[in-house]
C-alpha cells in the first residue's frame, strides 16, 4: 500500500512538472513566434536613444564677406544626469536623497530628489580624476540643472584641448552617462573687433519641455543674448538634427539607426567694413574712453562703429565665468556700453544743425557781432574767446563757424528761432532712435518749448535757452552715430539717410533672402534749403580745417581735403571735470566717401584730441584705397582708463600756432552721462564646497571595486561623433 501510494504521488508530481513545461513552451511559442515581430519591434523602440545635435548658426560677415562671427567645435564633457542616476540605481539598489524646500502655489513645500551631487563625486569624479580632468564645479548649479532642465545635458568641462580630449576618447570613462562630445560653439575671429555690435550668444533662456520631451538626449541651440546677435536670431539659429543610436539590454551602445544632420542658419551680410572698422578700433586706442562712427554719406551705410573700452564676446561662449562677468560688470569705464550709441552733450558740433535752421529761416546774409558775449535777462553768456581778452567782432556764418564764435550763435540761433531748430533736427534723425537693430541706443534730446512742457514742466522756455541750445549745451543731447549722419547730410550737400548697419540675409547658397533697402528720411532741399545754402556750412568746416584761424588744423591730410567741425562739452564726473570732445567731419570735399564722428570722453579739446583720432582714421581708409595692404588681427579688449588726455598725436606735424584749439568752445556740463548696463549672458558660477572635487582622489574601496565595476560595463557616449 505504501510503495502504491508513493507512486501516486510521484505520478502527480511529474503531471504537474509536464503541465508547466507544456504551459511554459506554449507561452514561448506565444511570444517568440506568434507575437514575436511585436516585442521585437516594442525591445528596438525601448532600446533606441535619441540625440538632438543643436544647429549651427549661420555667419555675421563684413561687407565683403570676411567672417565676423563664425562657428568652431568644441571637445566637451556632459553628464546626462538621468542615466547617472538610472545606473546608480542598478548598482545599489537605491539612490541617495536630498531634501529641499521651495514654493509651490505661494507656500512653502519639503521635497526630495535623487542627491546627484552625491552621485556624480561618487562615480564620475573618481575616474576623471585618473584621467586628470576632474575640475570644481558649482553644486549648486548641479542640483538646479537636474531638478529643471532633466533632458539637457550638463556641461561639466568645455574646449578641451586635444591631449586631454585624447585621453578620454582612448581611455573606456565606464561610467554611464559620462560622454566626450564635440559641439559647434560660436567664435568671434577677430576677438573684440566689433564687439559692441555683434554681440554675444548663450545659453537658452527657456527650453522648449514639448521638443525636449521627444528626445533623451537634449543638446539645446544657442541663442543671441545681445546686439545683432539677438535682433537677427531667427535668421541665424538654424534647424537642428537627430541621431538615434541604438543600444543592447545591458545599456551599451552598439551603433547609429539613423543621422540627420543640423541644417546651418542663414549668413547676415552687415554694411561694415572690418578694414575700417579695425582701423577705427586702433585710433580710439590712443584714448582710454571714447567712440568713432564712419558712415558712406552716399547711402547712410555704416562702415565702422566702434567704442573704448572694450571686451571679448569669446570670453561669453559658451557661459562668463562669474568672477570674468563680475569685473566687467563692475568696471567703472563701461567697457559693455557702446558708446557710439550713448547720448552726450554736442558741444560746438551742434552748431552745424544750428546753421542748417538759420540758413533756412533766410538769415544767409545776416552778420552779426562777437563782444565777447551776449546779454539774456540778467545772464551774460561769454563767448570763449572773452576768456583770452578778446572779441571775434563782426562775422557771416562761414566766418563764424571756422572760428567757432559762441556770441555769433547765441544771437543766429534766436533769429532762426527754437521751432527752426527742432525741425531741422529732426529731418536729421535727432531725438530719436535711428532704427538700427541694436539695443541700448540713446535717442537724444532735441529741446524746446514742447519738450520742455512735457519734461520741465515748471521751466518755461526763453531766448537764454535758445541760445544755450545754439551752442550744444543746456538740455541738448545726441550720440556719435546720430552726428556722423549730420555729416553725412551735409557731405552730401542735402540728402538725410537713415543708416543701416545689415545689408543682406543670405541662405546656405548665398541666395538672397532679404536686403535692407536704402531709406532717405528727408531731403533738405525739399524742405526749404536752396544747395548754395548748404554750400556754405560745407565751406566753413572746410575752413575750420584748412584756414588759419580754424579750429581743427590737426584734421589735415596731405593729398585730401577735409571739412570738419570740433565741439568740447563740460562734464563732471562727481567732482572730477571729464570733458566731451567732439569732431565730425566729411573728406574728399568735392566727392565725399567718408563721414565721421569722434567722440573721446576726458580730454582736453575737441581740435586736439578728437580731430587727429578722425584724422587718423580718414588718412588710413584713403591708404586703403591706394592700394597699401592691411592685415586685420584679432584684438584684445581695450582697456578703459579716466585718465585725463590733452592731445593725441600719430606722428604728423602740425605747427603748435595751429594745433592750439579755442578754448571756449565748451558747453556747459550735461546733467547726463552714457547708460550704463548690458544683456544678461549665461553666466558660470564659481565652484562651491560640495562641488570642489579636483584635488580629490578615489578611495582605495572606489579604485578597487568602482573602478572594476564601472569598467566591466562599458557605455560609451551616444554623443562621441
Amino acid at each position: 500500500m505504501i510503495r502504491r501510494s508513493n507512486e501516486f504521488r510521484i505520478a502527480v508530481v511529474a503531471s504537474v512538472f509536464a503541465a508547466c513545461f507544456i504551459l511554459l513552451a506554449a507561452r514561448l511559442w506565444q511570444v517568440q513566434v506568434s507575437r514575436g515581430e511585436e516585442y521585437t519591434t516594442r525591445l528596438r523602440g525601448n532600446s533606441q536613444v535619441n540625440v538632438r545635435l543643436p544647429a549651427v548658426r549661420g555667419q555675421i560677415t563684413d561687407r565683403h564677406g570676411l567672417p565676423l562671427a563664425g562657428n568652431r567645435a568644441s571637445n566637451a564633457v556632459e553628464f546626462y544626469l538621468p542615466d547617472m542616476v538610472r545606473d546608480y540605481r542598478n548598482r545599489h539598489g537605491d539612490v541617495p536623497r536630498h531634501n529641499y524646500r521651495t514654493t509651490v502655489g505661494g507656500m512653502l513645500t519639503e521635497k526630495s530628489e535623487p542627491d546627484i551631487v552625491k552621485i556624480v563625486n561618487e562615480t564620475a569624479m573618481p575616474r576623471l580624476a585618473e584621467l586628470g580632468l576632474a575640475r570644481d564645479y558649482n553644486a549648486g548649479q548641479l542640483r538646479l540643472h537636474f531638478r529643471n532642465n532633466t533632458e539637457v545635458p550638463y556641461l561639466y568641462l568645455e574646449d578641451l584641448d586635444f591631449d586631454a580630449a585624447g585621453r578620454l576618447a582612448e581611455n573606456d570613462i565606464g561610467v554611464a552617462g559620462v560622454n566626450l562630445t564635440v559641439r559647434p560653439v560660436r567664435r568671434y575671429d577677430y576677438g573684440a573687433l566689433g564687439a559692441h555690435f555683434l554681440g554675444y550668444v548663450g545659453n537658452p533662456s527657456q527650453i522648449d519641455k514639448q521638443d525636449a520631451a521627444r528626445f533623451n538626449y537634449y543638446q539645446p541651440d544657442p541663442e543671441g543674448k545681445a546686439q545683432l546677435e539677438l535682433a537677427l536670431n531667427d535668421d541665424l539659429r538654424g534647424a537642428a538634427g537627430a541621431r538615434v543610436l541604438q543600444r543592447n539590454a545591458k545599456g551599451v551602445i552598439e551603433g547609429e539607426v539613423s543621422h540627420r544632420d543640423p541644417v546651418p542658419g542663414r549668413d547676415v551680410r552687415l554694411t561694415i567694413d572690418a578694414r575700417i572698422q579695425y582701423i577705427a578700433e586702433q585710433a580710439l586706442r590712443a584714448v582710454g574712453r571714447g567712440a568713432a562712427v564712419v558712415v558712406d554719406p552716399q547711402n547712410g551705410d555704416i562702415l565702422a562703429m566702434a567704442s573704448v573700452p572694450s571686451y571679448d564676446p569669446n570670453s561669453f561662449i559658451p557661459a562668463i565665468p562669474a568672477a570674468a562677468w563680475n569685473e566687467l560688470t563692475g568696471d567703472a569705464t563701461d567697457p559693455l556700453v557702446n558708446r557710439a550709441l550713448s547720448a552726450y552733450a554736442p558741444g560746438s558740433t551742434y552748431k552745424i544743425p544750428v546753421a542748417l535752421a538759420g540758413l533756412r529761416a533766410g538769415l544767409d546774409r545776416r552778420r552779426f557781432t562777437c563782444r565777447g558775449g551776449v546779454s539774456y535777462g540778467s545772464k551774460f553768456m561769454q563767448c570763449w574767446i572773452a576768456s583770452q581778452g578778446g572779441a571775434h567782432g563782426a562775422l557771416d556764418l562761414q566766418s563764424a563757424i571756422r572760428v567757432s564764435c559762441n556770441a555769433f550763435f547765441y544771437q543766429y540761433g534766436n533769429a532762426a528761432g527754437i521751432d527752426q531748430i527742432t525741425a531741422v533736427g529732426q529731418m536729421l534723425g535727432l531725438g530719436e532712435k535711428s532704427g538700427l537693430p541694436l539695443s541700448g541706443e540713446a535717442p537724444g534730446i532735441l529741446p524746446g518749448p514742447e519738450w520742455l512742457r512735457a519734461n520741465r514742466p515748471r521751466e518755461t522756455w526763453s531766448s537764454g535757452q535758445t541760445a544755450n541750445v545754439s551752442i550744444g549745451q543746456g538740455y541738448v543731447l545726441t550720440t556719435p552715430l546720430q552726428m556722423a549722419m549730420v555729416a553725412a547730410t551735409v557731405a552730401n550737400g542735402g540728402t538725410s539717410y537713415y543708416p543701416r548697419i545689415v545689408d543682406r540675409v543670405l541662405d546656405r547658397n548665398g541666395d538672397v533672402i532679404r536686403r535692407e533697402p536704402v531709406k532717405v528720411r528727408a531731403d533738405l532741399r525739399e524742405q526749404g534749403l536752396a544747395p548754395e545754402q548748404i554750400e556754405t556750412v560745407r565751406r566753413g568746416m572746410w575752413d575750420a580745417v584748412n584756414r588759419g584761424g580754424g579750429t581743427a588744423p590737426a584734421a589735415r591730410l596731405k593729398g585730401y581735403e577735409v571739412a570738419g567741425k570740433t565741439g568740447t562739452a563740460q562734464f563732471w564726473r562727481g567732482r572730477v571735470k571729464d570733458n566731451h570732445t567732439w569732431f565730425i567731419a566729411f573728406a574728399p570735399y568735392d566727392n565725399p566717401r567718408y563721414a565721421v564722428a569722434v567722440i573721446v570722453q576726458g580730454a582736453q579739446s575737441g581740435g586736439g584730441v578728437a580731430a587727429p583720432i578722425a584724422a587718423k582714421i580718414l588718412a588710413d581708409a584713403f591708404k586703403l584705397e591706394e592700394g597699401d595692404p592691411l592685415e586685420i588681427a584679432s584684438l584684445a579688449p581695450a582697456k578703459g582708463s579716466f585718465q585725463h588726455i590733452s592731445s593725441v598725436d600719430f606722428g604728423r606735424a602740425v605747427p603748435a600756432a595751429l594745433a592750439a584749439a579755442p578754448p571756449g568752445e565748451t558747453a556747459a556740463a550735461s546733467s547726463e552721462g552714457p547708460p550704463r548696463g548690458a544683456a544678461a549672458p549665461t553666466v558660470r558660477p564659481a565652484a562651491d564646497t560640495e562641488g570642489s572635487v579636483a584635488r580629490k582622489k578615489p578611495n582605495i574601496f572606489q579604485r578597487i571595486f568602482g573602478g572594476l565595476g564601472q569598467k566591466k560595463e562599458k557605455k560609451p557616449s551616444p554623443q562621441r561623433r
